[in-house]
Formats: C-alpha cells, sequence, structure tokens
C-alpha cells in the first residue's frame, strides 16, 4: 500500500455510554496476543495475554472470537462483568493485528471486532502500527519489523501512512528469521554437494540438529522428524558463524541490514521525512537481539542514506503502542485523552510489568 492513506476514523461499535472512558487496546501477533483496558487518564486497569493471531489458518470469524475470552479477562480485572454489562466495555478500541497487511484484510477484521460492541469507535491496523507508536513519543517517524518475517510502516501526525503489502516473496519482501533461516540451509546444501561455495554454515546446522550433514537436516524437515518451524533455530546459528569470519554468513547479515534500511528509506521518502528528524522504530526478534553485526550495518546505512533518521530499538511492549494510537484517537475527536496520559500510560504498564517480574 502506497503513502498517504490514513488509519481509518473508526468504525461504530455500540451505541451508549461505556464503562470506561477510555481504550480497549489489542496487540495480537502470530505467536501471542496482549489485551489491555486504558482509562483516557493512561491508567491500566485490566490486562490479559493469550496465544497468536492467526485468522488466515483458522479464519477471520475464528480469530476474532478468540479474542473474546481475553476482553472478558481484562475487563474482570478492572472489576467489569462483560455478561452482565448493558454498555459498552470502552470509548474506543484500538487493535493492531498480524496478518491483517491489505486493507481488504484490516476492513473485515475491523467489522467483526466492531460488531462484538465492546467500544464505541474501532480501529483496526496492522500490528507494525503498534511497534511504530509504542518506540515513538508521538505518533511520527517508521517501524522497521524483522522477527519471523519482515515489514515496514510510517506514520504522520495526521494519519497518512506508508506501508507495504508485506506477503512474503512474492511482494519482494526478504529476510527476517524464516527468510534467513531458509538461507542458511540454501548455503548449506549448497556448500555439501558442490554447487555453492563452501561455507562454515553447513556443519555448524548439521551440529545444531545432531545429525551428520545439512542434507540430513533437510531430509528430516521433509520427512517430519524435525518441525519446519524449528529452523528458526538457526538464526543464532548463522551470527555465531557470522562473528567467526565467515564470508556466506557475513554476506547474509550484510543483506538483512541492507533490507531493512531499504524499507525505511522508501518509507520515510514517502511521507517526506527523509530530510527532516524522523525516529526509525526497529523490531521483531532478529533486531531485538542487539546482534552488533546487523545494527552496525542498518546504522551505517541509516547514516549514509537517511542522515536525520533516529534509529530506536523499541524495549516498550507493542500493546502500548496500540493504546497510545487509541489514545490519539480520543485526542483528536474530542472524546477524551488526557494531558500526560503517555506519560502515565507508560508508567503504569511498566510497574505491572515490574510487580508480575517478582
Amino acid at each position: 500500500m502506497q503513502g498517504g492513506s490514513p488509519i481509518g476514523a473508526g468504525s461504530v461499535g455500540a451505541a451508549g455510554p461505556e464503562l470506561v472512558s477510555g481504550v480497549l487496546a489489542i496487540d495480537a501477533g502470530n505467536s501471542k496476543t496482549d489485551v489491555a483496558l486504558v482509562s483516557a487518564e493512561g491508567q491500566v486497569l485490566g490486562t490479559a495475554r493469550g496465544g497468536g493471531f492467526v485468522p488466515h489458518l483458522v479464519g477471520a470469524e475464528a480469530a476474532v472470537a478468540g479474542l473474546a475470552p481475553l476482553v472478558a479477562e481484562a475487563a474482570a480485572e478492572a472489576g467489569f462483568d462483560l455478561t452482565a454489562a448493558q454498555a459498552p466495555l470502552a470509548t474506543h478500541l484500538s487493535a493492531c493485528l498480524a496478518n491483517a497487511d491489505l486493507p481488504v484484510e484490516e476492513q473485515l477484521l475491523q467489522e467483526l471486532i466492531a460488531g462484538r460492541g465492546w467500544s464505541r469507535t474501532t480501529v483496526v491496523a496492522n500490528d507494525t502500527f503498534a511497534l511504530l507508536r509504542s518506540g515513538t513519543d508521538a505518533p511520527r517517524g517508521v517501524a522497521v519489523v524483522c522477527g519471523a518475517g519482515i515489514n515496514c510502516v510510517g506514520l504522520l501526525p495526521d494519519g497518512r501512512t506508508a506501508r507495504f503489502p508485506a506477503l512474503g516473496m512474492i511482494t519482494g519482501d526478504w529476510g527476517g528469521g524464516g527468510g534467513l533461516a531458509n538461507e542458511v540451509m540454501w548455503a548449506a546444501s549448497r556448500a555439501e554437494d558442490g554447487r555453492g561455495p563452501q561455507t562454515a554454515l553447513a556443519p555448524a546446522a548439521a551440529a545444531h540438529f545432531g545429525l551428520p550433514s545439512a542434507g540430513a537436516v533437510a531430509e528430516a524437515v521433509h520427512l517430519g522428524e524435525i518441525p519446519e518451524g524449528r529452523l528458526h533455530e538457526l538464526v543464532p546459528v548463522l551470527f555465531a558463524v557470522a562473528e567467526a569470519g565467515d564470508p556466506t554468513a557475513l554476506a547474509l547479515i550484510d543483506r538483512q541490514a541492507d533490507e531493512v534500511v531499504r524499507l525505511a528509506v522508501v518509507a520515510l521518502r514517502r511521507l517526506d521525512l527523509l530530510d527532516s528528524s524522523a525516529d526509525v522504530v526497529l523490531g521483531g526478534g532478529v533486531l531485538a537481539s542487539r546482534q552488533p553485526l546487523l545494527l552496525d550495518g542498518v546504522n551505517a546505512r541509516l547514516a549514509a542514506d537517511a542522515p536525520y533518521a533516529v534509529p530506536r530499538i523499541v524495549t516498550t511492549p507493542p500493546v502500548v503502542g496500540a493504546a497510545l494510537l487509541g489514545l490519539d484517537h480520543l485526542t483528536a475527536a474530542g472524546l477524551g485523552g488526557t494531558p500526560g496520559a503517555q506519560e502515565r500510560l507508560r508508567a503504569s504498564y511498566a510497574l505491572r510489568r515490574a510487580a508480575r517480574a517478582v
């Protein structure tokens, strides 16, 4: 999706006064979902965590139905029983969802979630927007997520966005944990059979799985003896081999750094942010692991191609970003969102995490 398309104004959910003047925030990724009920003043009232959000596997209706127990759990922690409630839970619902990659997917999910009646208004966006907002002090900048896959979004205060379809190789994407793992196996297999240059990735991949060769690893995956999802374990192997100086491994990491920066620069250009200071938020497991070889490459390329960009590795949970987008919506719509709410939200969520870690 090209830049200039705004995040939606919000579909109407339930009418009437709400139980909480504030935001019901949902950040749903492939592996986990976080829900938070937040007051307009930025106080976290209730939270819940559950499994991944996979509408492409179970269908949109089933995926949305899977959110209901988490919303009820967050409401219960805040002191509300949704089964007895005669009003929407919150003024606004801000949902940032994995696998909502195209506008038509966002629209369908927005309609299904609004139909649940949890809020007066509802906005659904791709989960990368939550990452972006969680790592910035204002809804302005670009985020690149490099986790299992790779994606990039940009956002301006007036709601204009820059986006990519992010459907994998068929839309030009490269890298992320899944892509890097496949590249490791590709290079390792070709090294073993003579089609490619020798690389320490071959014996390292074999040793990681306790097998005699990379070819044996490939056969075990093909036969179901090793779950394909375990190939992601090869990403740390890649970095370890690269740190030892292997040229093939170093080239893969260099290419990943290049891809991250290409996405960021295009998004910055689409939003006319190349010539002014703008945050570039970096997140997802591959980037958040803070591997020096990768981050040094990213920072060097950003310095050359987008010298005003300010790279930030996000540490705040993305559900906070979803909640901040919700508070932004309340403020813009004149429905609430008090001064200092952002700071209170960040502090309140941090206190909850610290208390649960004890």
